[in-house]
């Protein structure tokens, strides 16, 4: 079972803003969306380009490869080239610190 690893403090991940950390060897991208904290593994299943640089539109990241969309809340595709949805973790406030977790191995 993977443990909640601490990704940033909650008063310091601003709206709009992402901070991005290793969880189990797993580059995961923690974001900001209007106070609440969703978090995606930080890679495009397209070309497998990291996806927390690009464009944030509310809750959708847009890949700034070739412009794939994702939704943060479900990982699912909403634009191509892609058509795999990216993997969502779960993330949690605990102590001031927003924290993530990959659930996937449990």
């Amino acid at each position: 079972m993977s443990d909640w690893v601490d990704a940033a403090r909650a008063d310091e991940l601003r709206p709009g803003c992402h901070v991005v950390v290793d969880v189990d060897g797993v580059e995961v991208a923690v974001f900001n969306v209007d106070g609440e904290f969703l978090a995606i593994e930080d890679v495009c299943t397209h070309d497998g380009w990291e996806l927390a640089c690009g464009a944030l539109e509310g809750d959708v990241i847009v890949c700034p490869r070739h412009a794939a969309k994702f939704s943060l809340r479900t990982g699912e595709v909403l634009a191509p080239p892609a058509y795999e949805a990216v993997a969502t973790l779960g993330t949690r406030v605990a102590g001031g610190m927003v924290q993530v977790r990959d659930e996937r191995w449990d």
